[in-house]
This record gives structure tokens, C-alpha cells and sequence, in this order.
């Protein structure tokens, strides 16, 4: 069974950074594997943010490119979202996701960013 552990959500102000991170434990976690991250602000979907695969290639939605970057860390199962030049519309409930031999989630961490 795999594990998703996020962290580092907050309150930023609007030009700040906040960096996620999540790692991953289970059997079936050891990393590389695809991982990314999702988000979901109140009212719309849930959309992909940014994604990792597992040999390291990135891409991100054009709404963050350029400010977000994305990482892993193999030998420490974790997947890094550096997220700089906030804007309040960055505001949502992220959520980490690795891919076995299925979909598996984080809990959602909360990101709100203040004009």
C-alpha cells in the first residue's frame, strides 16, 4: 500500500514562495515513478499543476510555467513543488499524486495566497 505524506502548504502573500513536499512510502513507492501534483480551489475542478516522470522529464500547466518548478528526490521517496511569484489565484488545496498500478493520493495540503 502506498503512502502520500504532503507538507508544507501555508499563507504566502501575493510575489512570495512556498515549497510542498511529499513523500512517498509502501512497497510499491520506490521511486522513479510518474508523480506530480494537482489542485483544487473551491468551485473548480481539480487540475494538474505539475508532473515528474519517472525518468525526470517535467511539464506544467501554462498558468504556473515559469514559476513553479517541480523535483524529486529519489533516495528520499519525495517530490518537491517550489512554487515562487504567488499569485492569489494559486489559492487551492494541493494535492500529490504517484502513479503504480494505479492512482494514488495525498491528503491535500492548503496553499492561500494574500494580495
Amino acid at each position: 500500500q502506498v503512502q502520500l505524506v504532503e507538507s508544507g502548504g501555508g499563507l504566502a502573500q501575493a510575489g512570495g514562495s512556498l515549497r510542498l513536499s511529499c513523500a512517498a512510502s509502501g512497497r510499491s513507492a520506490v521511486l522513479p515513478k510518474d508523480m506530480g501534483w494537482y489542485r483544487q480551489s473551491p468551485g473548480n475542478q481539480r487540475e494538474l499543476v505539475a508532473a515528474i516522470s519517472g525518468d525526470g522529464a517535467s511539464n506544467y500547466a501554462a498558468s504556473v510555467k515559469g514559476r513553479f518548478t517541480i523535483s524529486r528526490d529519489g533516495a528520499k521517496n519525495t517530490v518537491y513543488l517550489q512554487m515562487n511569484s504567488l499569485k492569489p489565484e494559486d489559492t487551492a488545496v494541493y494535492y500529490c499524486y504517484l502513479i503504480t498500478s494505479t492512482a494514488n493520493w495525498g491528503q491535500g495540503t492548503q496553499v492561500t495566497v494574500s494580495a
